[in-house]
């Protein structure tokens, strides 16, 4: 489920969050609703191929998390930390098929 906020100043981000209500990711803020709205429309067009916009990273700690990308490589948000590679790879999959689901 995708859950779109209005912020403060004006600017606006997106929440993705699971059937059970956790949040998977959360965005950086966009300048315009239609920013959002053309950002996630973009990735509705890339239902095939979205895993590969996804940037596997680890903190200084030694958690690891992933930053989505968009076409031109721009971070547009990243997931909490996970304490396992294969947390994050899990992570992964929920996040793809969780966008797929609020995009359609």
């Amino acid at each position: 489920m995708i859950k779109i906020d209005k912020k403060k100043d004006g600017k606006f981000a997106f929440k993705l969050k699971s059937t059970n209500g956790k949040t998977l990711f959360k965005s950086v803020s966009f300048s315009s609703k239609e920013d959002l709205d053309k950002t996630l429309n973009d990735f509705k067009d890339l239902k095939d191929t979205r895993t590969k916009f996804f940037e596997r990273k680890t903190n200084t700690e030694g958690k690891f998390l992933v930053e989505l990308k968009n076409q031109n490589g721009m971070t547009i948000g990243s997931s909490g930390l996970y304490t396992s590679e294969a947390g994050m790879e899990n992570g992964i999959l929920n996040i793809s098929n969780s966008l797929e689901l609020g995009l359609q």
